[in-house]
Order: C-alpha cells, then sequence, then structure tokens
C-alpha cells in the first residue's frame, strides 16, 4: 500500500503510512455464506437488495477490499466486509514487520482471525505482501551485525516459505513483491536489493524472480503477482514492469499477474489517463497475465457535494476500464469505510465515517448493473 505524500490532484499518491501495532478482533460467520479453501463460495441466498459482491459476479469480476483484524468486532464494519466483497486482502498483518517481529518469533494471530473470516463467509484471501522495502522490524533494518547477502537470502527464502507455508490452499494469490521500481523505471535500492541485498546487486530483476520462485514452491497453486504504483498508466515505471514481465513470461518464471494499485485523485479520470490505463492492460494481458486493480481509492480534499459527485465519477470509469478488459480480474479498494482510512483527511472510500453508502458506491453499483455479461475472466494464470 502507498500512502501519506501531500496530496495533488491527478497524481498517484507515491508514500506510506507507518504501520502501527492490530489488536485483537471478533469474527462474524453469516447465515448462508459458506467459505472453502481458496474458491469463493456462494453468496448470500434470498430477493435481498443486490450488493458490489452479487453484481461483480454477472461479470465474473471479484470485488475486494483491504481490511484489519481489529475491527473485525464491530458489527457494521464486518456486516458490510461479509456481504458487500468477495476477496479480503489484510491490510497490514502480512507485512514483514507485523508477522515476522522477531528472527525466531512469528505473530500469526491476527492474520489467522482474516483467513478465518474470509473462508467462513466464502471470500477469498488475497496476501499482502512478502517483500516490501518498508514496514520491516528493527532485527531487519537495524541489526546488531551487518548484514551479508548469504544470510539475508537466508532469512527471506524461510520468510516466504514459512508464511506462504501456512495459509497454502487459504490465499488464493500473493502480492509477492510490492513497490520494487523507482519512478525512472530502475530498481529501488533497499536491504533486499543491494543494501546489501539477498545475493542479486546489480542483477536487474533476479531479485523478484528469485522471491517469485520461493513464493511458488512454498504453494504451486497461489497467483503471484507483483504489485506496484505509479505503473498504471504509460510511462517509464510502467515500461520497467512490463518489459520485466515479458522476460518472467518468456522464461517461464512463476509470474501469474500486475497488481495495479491505482491511488488517485479525480484528475486521474480523464480520457488521456483512462486511455492509457487500458493500453497498459492490454499489453500485459498480451502476455497471457492477469492485471488486478489492488488498492484503489480516490482522494477528494473536502467532504462536499461536488467532491463526492468527482469521486464517485472517478470509481465508475476506474470500474468500467476493468470491466471492458478480461485480464482485468479483480477491482479491490484499498479499505471500504472513510472511518479506517489510512488517508488521514477521510473521503476516499465507499462508505463514510458511519458506514453509510457514498455516491461513488451507488456509482459503482449502477455500472455493474447497467453493463451486460462481458463473458469469463481468465480462472487459471499461467
Amino acid at each position: 500500500m502507498a500512502g501519506g505524500s501531500q496530496f495533488l490532484r491527478g497524481i498517484f499518491v507515491s508514500n506510506r503510512l507507518m504501520w502501527c501495532a492490530l489488536a485483537f478482533g471478533g469474527l462474524l460467520v453469516l447465515p448462508g455464506i459458506r467459505g472453502s479453501g481458496k474458491g469463493m463460495g456462494p453468496t448470500p441466498s434470498g430477493a435481498g437488495p443486490q450488493t458490489l459482491r452479487t453484481a461483480a459476479q454477472s461479470h465474473h469480476l471479484l470485488m475486494g477490499t483491504a481490511a484489519d483484524a481489529d475491527h473485525l468486532s464491530e458489527k457494521p464494519y464486518s456486516s458490510i466486509l461479509a456481504t458487500e466483497y468477495s476477496v479480503l486482502e489484510p491490510e497490514n498483518e502480512m507485512k514483514f514487520g507485523p508477522i515476522h517481529p522477531e528472527p525466531t518469533t512469528y505473530n500469526f494471530a491476527d492474520t489467522d482471525k482474516l483467513v478465518d473470516f474470509a473462508l467462513a463467509n466464502g471470500m477469498k484471501v488475497r496476501g499482502h505482501n512478502l517483500l516490501w522495502y518498508s514496514q520491516l522490524p528493527v532485527w531487519i533494518v537495524s541489526p546488531a551485525q551487518p548484514w551479508t547477502p548469504a544470510a539475508l537470502n537466508k532469512i527471506l527464502a524461510d520468510h516466504i516459505a514459512t508464511v506462504v507455508g501456512r495459509y497454502k490452499g487459504k490465499v488464493y494469490a500473493w502480492d509477492v513483491v510490492n513497490e520494487p521500481f523507482n519512478d525512472n523505471g530502475s530498481l529501488r535500492s533497499d536491504v533486499w536489493f543491494d543494501k546489501p541485498g539477498i545475493g542479486f546487486a546489480g542483477q536487474g530483476t533476479r531479485m523478484i524472480e528469485q522471491a517469485l520462485r520461493w513464493a511458488h514452491a512454498a504453494d504451486p497453486d497461489a497467483k503471484l503477482f507483483v504489485n506496484e504504483y505509479g505503473a498504471e498508466t504509460m510511462n517509464a515505471k510502467s515500461n520497467a514492469v512490463y518489459a520485466m514481465a515479458k522476460d518472467f513470461v518468456r522464461r517461464g518464471v512463476p509470474l501469474s499477474g500486475i497488481g495495479l494499485q491505482l491511488h488517485i485523485g479525480p484528475g486521474f479520470d480523464q480520457q488521456d489517463s483512462l486511455d492509457g490505463l487500458t493500453k497498459n492492460i492490454r499489453r500485459l494481458a498480451a502476455l497471457g497475465l492477469e492485471v488486478q486493480f489492488t488498492e484503489v481509492d480516490v482522494r477528494e480534499h473536502d467532504g462536499s457535494s461536488f467532491s463526492q459527485s468527482e469521486q464517485a465519477n472517478a470509481y465508475k470509469d476506474l470500474l468500467d476500464a476493468c470491466l471492458r478488459q478480461t485480464a482485468c480480474t479483480l477491482f479491490q479498494t484499498w479499505g471500504f469505510t472513510d472511518k479506517y482510512s489510512w488517508i488521514s483527511d477521510g473521503w476516499a472510500l465507499p462508505f463514510d465515517k458511519n458506514y453509510r453508502k457514498k455516491r461513488a458506491y451507488f456509482a459503482m453499483l449502477s455500472k455493474l448493473k447497467s453493463r451486460g455479461n462481458d463473458g469469463p475472466r481468465p480462472p487459471h494464470s499461467r
């Protein structure tokens, strides 16, 4: 997840908020909804009002959201999460720092709660993430003795094997590597790449390839993604992502798709940006890859009626862009209520701070209901 920088209309948000400790949450199981492994179970039966989840099913599209274990005990939170969404992604719990706080200690409690909740409510689980330069524990960033590449290689290999192995058959897809590229298309200089790295410093995308291979070995059936911000349209970063993907496909590296984060402002909702997004999706799809919108939110500067209308149009247009490309298999927001948005000034998500549906929600639901059946989306990756 990207976060924390001063907002500029129409540009991507590119920094991150610091992660915080997560408390324990409760578990809600809605009657009539059953989960089983990685498959999405049946949605609630009956003649109730249509939800984003049920409306998206007619397009073979997954509707996802990031969630926090600390809030599951809130009935409105857990009820909306279970009824409106078919995919749950832990917002922070699976990141290296929270899940592996000490060299020999793993903290699976909060992640287990989210996974159990999802499967009990017929949802898929999407893992986030295994390798990222941020939200690392102190023992990684400030070791008692300087790391060697060999030592870090073993740590990361063991970490990926342990985490992916624990959730084998429960997590259907992983963001294996998160935000590895700079805006100019070069590889980010960090502890995993070249400070000191895991043994592939100066070797291009070999670090990313190795992480994908480790994850695939731990769960051969899981879909594996590289997740990036600022690479949604045609630019230096998206060109670098595409070049990596093309190379991996050619050589048989286990890459299932690319995650496009889409932390945006309403200024993104212009034809040139949407055209660039479509072109980018199409070239990735031509490689046989899935494209997933992984962290969508639309930041506004206030909660005025005008801003809400702008935001609704942006959500509608992004969803339409995904629906029009069958390689786009997931539309996922980074949280769903402004009450718990990582964007501190609020107003970025489809539900307000009181869990009321905003114009953005109704715009997306209307788009899902107004389009015909778009045909099957890829059930399996390469």
